[in-house]
């Protein structure tokens, strides 16, 4: 049966190469057997990744700048009571720049606009239908985007890493087993993991939300996408 033990690990290192050729390739060592698994790890969004505008034109510089301040304070009072404090929010960008009137040969000066780029990361979901129609009653941002993830992704790539490992494990066990021997401790591992982007879907709890007139909510009845971590463990164990 030992004649055989060659053959299997070759075989089992051919087989990984084609679906890892971008993984370290490992040379085959005597009694060892060289194992590669995927496994993943899959979880619903804790955390909601809300971004919106704030944008104002005037005539002039100072009108758009005092017209962006107060649609700034408009949103302060929005967070406030939906009881958030506005330092939880961050601003990724502020710009003012002059607006023209290109229908004439020559450029007109028509007026400047400011914009501003708000960040806010919420766990709790229920807020953010009241949030969204607040802004948008109050007419201080044009576009809002929502994004969903999990917060501790680090501890969602461990899970998958030990799925992978589990799974690398059994096939190389199997190999031992075919071969007459045991497998004993491992001497050699690399690791990959790759995590999904950030979900535009609605999480759990936006399922059961409903707007003013109690109308079901547009994701009623339907199954909330789930936050997907995957990784690859190439593993080689010794033989006993």
């Amino acid at each position: 049966m030992k004649t055989l033990l060659p053959i299997l690990l070759a075989a089992f290192v051919v087989a990984g190469s084609a679906f890892a050729q971008d993984r370290p390739a490992v040379t085959a060592q005597a009694n060892t057997v060289f194992a590669g698994a995927d496994g993943k790890f899959e979880a619903n969004p804790d955390t909601a990744f809300m971004q919106f505008n704030i944008s104002a034109q005037a005539e002039t510089s100072r009108a758009a700048y005092d017209q962006a301040s107060k649609s700034a304070e408009q949103v302060r009072q929005i967070l406030r009571a939906n009881g958030i404090e506005p330092k939880s929010t961050e601003i990724g960008f502020f710009s003012l720049q002059p607006v023209y009137d290109y229908k004439t040969a020559k450029r007109k000066l028509v007026g400047y606009r400011v914009n501003a780029n708000v960040s806010l990361k919420l766990k709790d979901f229920s807020k953010i239908a009241p949030i969204i129609q607040q802004l948008a009653d109050s007419d201080v941002s044009e576009s809002q985007t929502i994004s969903y993830t999990l917060d501790d992704m680090d501890a969602a790539k461990t899970k998958a890493v030990e799925d992978a490992y589990r799974r690398a494990r059994e096939s190389a066990t199997a190999v031992a087993r075919a071969s007459g021997r045991t497998l004993g401790d491992l001497s050699y591992a690399s690791v990959d993991t790759f995590e999904s982007p950030r979900l535009m879907a609605p999480a759990p709890r936006m399922m059961a939300m409903k707007m003013d007139g109690g109308a079901p909510a547009p994701t009623e009845e339907f199954t909330p996408q789930t936050i997907t971590i995957t990784a690859h463990v190439n593993a080689m164990f010794t033989l006993r």
